[in-house]
């Protein structure tokens, strides 16, 4: 597994000679079997460039109430 986490190396697994099961990190599967459409990795790149990805969920909560706040009040306006 470490491996395949840090060196992006991939295993086959057999059975008495059958292939069974590949071993493979996360992140290797996403890029290669499930990659993100062109719209998303936009939006990943921006938030990279901006520091969002290094948010904790904490903050994360919080900005999401400030916006449900602001919301509320221009609706109540």
């Amino acid at each position: 597994m470490k491996r395949a986490t840090q060196k992006n190396e991939r295993f086959v697994v057999d059975r008495r000679g059958e292939p069974s099961v590949i071993i493979m990190s996360v992140k290797d599967y996403v890029d290669t079997i499930a990659p993100s459409p062109k719209w998303l990795k936009g939006i990943q790149l921006e938030s990279r460039r901006k520091g969002f990805d290094k948010l904790e969920m904490k903050d994360i909560n919080r900005l999401v109430a400030e916006v449900r706040r602001d919301t509320g009040r221009r609706r109540a306006k």
